[in-house]
């Protein structure tokens, strides 16, 4: 009887020794709202269409010419400037995470809202963000206001 009581404690030690993860590493499996999940897969198959070229499809961005958005200080918690900069593009230089990247973001006009609901869903849930939906009312909001 002894021997059962113990059993648990053993894998808990083991469990509670175990790495975390790193939160960085966040990504769809992760995702337990069903609402988030939906738009974060469709908003995944945007971004790797879209964003992913450049930014690369695990956010880590290309070298010191295209910042990355995995742990980017620049895009923060800010999802109504991610949607702006993903609608209307980006010109000038910007500073992320200590470096400064002066390549323009060509304007995807074309993109509905819901398109970019998907997209900044998606980026906003993974790599450490935990956000939330964002849907096409809220991105819509975001479009029209002044920055």
């Amino acid at each position: 009887m002894k021997n059962l009581t113990i059993i648990p404690l053993i894998l808990i030690f083991i469990l509670s020794c175990a790495p975390e993860k790193d939160k960085l590493d966040r990504g769809l499996s992760d995702i337990k709202d069903a609402k988030v999940l939906q738009y974060a897969i469709e908003g995944k198959i945007l971004y790797e269409n879209y964003c992913g070229n450049c930014h690369q499809n695990n956010g880590t961005g290309l070298g010191k010419l295209i910042p990355p958005l995995k742990g980017s200080d620049y895009i923060g918690n800010n999802p109504k400037r991610t949607a702006r900069i993903i609608k209307y593009g980006l010109a000038g230089p910007i500073v992320v995470n200590g470096v400064t990247y002066n390549q323009p973001m060509p304007a995807n006009p074309n993109l509905t809202n819901m398109e970019i609901a998907h997209i900044v869903t998606y980026i906003f849930n993974i790599w450490g963000n935990e956000e939330g939906v964002i849907d096409g009312k809220k991105v819509a909001e975001y479009l029209n206001s002044d920055e």
